[in-house]
């Protein structure tokens, strides 16, 4: 027996999509722009659907203007999802190119910060929003041999946790996902053995999916969730124990 997918009606809605270009965030992208949405990828890449603006989330006065140019040309910004990501090597800590290190927590991380700073206040004004933050579930467990992975991502679930509550009566609502491994490109930045690793830990002994991302995705922009705010949604094929 196959179950129905929820559907939903974003018409008239304006999504952007930070790693919108490719994997989760394309994927994210295509689900709300099905559902009506005027979706913008703010990527280093195009993501081939006319409404693209090319940004570096480390990038703090680039993310102003995609920003401003955002609201100058669409007039709103309903929902924001933070799908920039950047795994890197997997390697001990200590055996880390620092420069390396400090960039995953720069894209991973800081990128988010600098993200929100720009969308929040324009969001604020409208008194509405979605934020939805793609953290994963190396930033709970802390995966072995990711150390910059996992602590950035665990930055972005305490981040998540304070800016829901500084909102939570703007009417601005904002909640974060944490996946375990997804079939998209960034594994190929991994070890294989790495990898393998993580599928092994599943009790469902697979990868997840983007789409199965992205339906979470939806439902956390939707008017389904209204009183969901600073939390933190597992997506781990039953892996997730707390």
């Amino acid at each position: 027996m196959a179950y129905d997918k929820a559907k939903y009606d974003f018409a008239g809605q304006v999504a952007v999509v930070t790693g919108g270009a490719s994997g989760i965030g394309a994927q994210v992208g295509r689900q709300l722009r099905e559902a009506g949405a005027t979706v913008v990828s703010w990527d280093l890449a195009d993501d081939n659907a006319g409404t693209a603006i090319r940004v570096d989330v480390t990038d703090r006065a680039a993310v102003d203007g995609a920003a401003a140019h955002t609201a100058a040309r669409w007039g709103r910004i309903d929902f924001l999802v933070n799908s920039a990501g950047f795994a890197g090597a997997t390697v001990p800590l200590d055996a880390y190119d620092p420069g390396q290190w400090t960039r995953i927590v720069d894209v991973n991380l800081v990128g988010v910060y600098n993200v929100c700073r720009a969308v929040v206040p324009l969001m604020r004004q409208a008194g509405q929003g979605r934020i939805v933050n793609i953290a994963s579930l190396a930033g709970k467990e802390g995966t072995p041999n990711a150390s910059a992975y996992s602590a950035a991502k665990a930055g972005v679930l305490a981040l998540t946790k304070s800016l829901g509550k500084e909102l939570a009566t703007t009417g601005i609502l904002v909640n974060a996902i944490a996946p375990a491994a997804v079939r998209t490109a960034i594994l190929d930045q991994m070890a294989p053995a790495h990898v393998q690793t993580m599928i092994s830990k599943s009790p469902m002994q697979r990868l997840g999916e983007p789409s199965e991302v992205a339906e979470m995705v939806a439902w956390l922009c939707s008017g389904s969730c209204s009183f969901n705010t600073g939390a933190v949604f597992d997506l781990s094929g039953g892996r997730a124990t707390y």
